[in-house]
């Protein structure tokens, strides 16, 4: 039996997969859900040996959004049920956002509301060309969460979140491309072959390297030139004394391709 109810999660090597699978219900984000995907979330991020986190959907949806049933259902209201729903998800992100691994995102259908939001999160987000987003909460009658706000500005600009989250317009998977909200398409009947391929990329990968990639980038826009370059140098001196950055430089100068561990 598995140990979760509402996502299925697998570790193979340094790799873990985790799938939310409520298929019934597009994956919406349930109470259940929340605290799961929380959960699992801080269960990845304290793993020290993952290089890379795939997250994607079960059947054909990614995730779309918050339960509105659950929430019109709560016998504690919506607005107390929703502070849980989001309260979780925002503990997922965090824990997302600061791990070591990569979070390699896979759109594999639409994603919109909170699921919109959490496909922003990933390092890296790879989504079928059959995949659509869009916002929807303004059209339930509800704002933003799933750190929508700070990441779309950072990736598409403020009047292109205005667009997004005032019109609730739906974008293409080609949309998206264009858009910077995602970084490679794939054609949906080789999308799980893609998905592979950089998860395997991703594995063979430096891990220290990487995350301190994420690091970086996490705190560049409220940081001075000073004080991001300074980070910038011991960073650099502390890949350089690792075994991975040992081993990069010994196949550079080999002429080699390096193999990281």
């Amino acid at each position: 039996m598995s140990e979760y109810q509402t996502i299925t999660f697998e570790r193979t090597g340094v790799t873990a997969r985790i799938t939310l699978n409520r298929p019934e219900a597009a994956n919406g984000i349930d109470d259940i859900l929340g605290r799961e995907l929380a959960a699992v979330a801080a269960r990845v991020a304290d793993d020290p040996e993952l290089k890379v986190v795939v997250l994607t959907g079960a059947g054909r949806f990614f995730c779309a959004g918050g339960d509105l049933k659950g929430m019109s259902g709560s016998e504690a209201g919506a607005g107390t049920y929703v502070k849980g729903l989001a309260d979780d998800l925002h503990e997922a992100l965090s824990c997302f956002a600061r791990m070591d691994a990569l979070l390699l995102v896979a759109v594999n259908g639409t994603a919109a509301g909170a699921g919109f939001s959490l496909a922003m999160a990933g390092d890296l987000v790879i989504a079928s060309d059959a995949a659509a987003f869009t916002m929807a909460y303004t059209k339930a009658g509800l704002s933003p969460d799933g750190g929508a706000s700070y990441y779309l500005p950072r990736l598409i600009g403020l009047r292109r979140t205005q667009d997004l989250m005032f019109t609730n317009r739906t974008l293409s998977a080609a949309e998206a491309l264009d858009w910077n909200l995602v970084h490679r398409v794939a054609p949906a009947a080789d999308f799980a072959a893609a998905v592979d391929e950089l998860a395997a990329e991703f594995a063979a990968g430096p891990r220290q390297s990487n995350a301190s990639v994420k690091k970086l980038l996490l705190v560049s826009s409220s940081h001075s030139l000073e004080e991001q370059t300074a980070r910038e140098a011991a960073f650099i001196s502390a890949c350089a004394d690792s075994p991975d950055g040992a081993e990069g430089i010994a196949a550079f100068l080999g002429k080699r391709a390096p193999e990281f561990h």
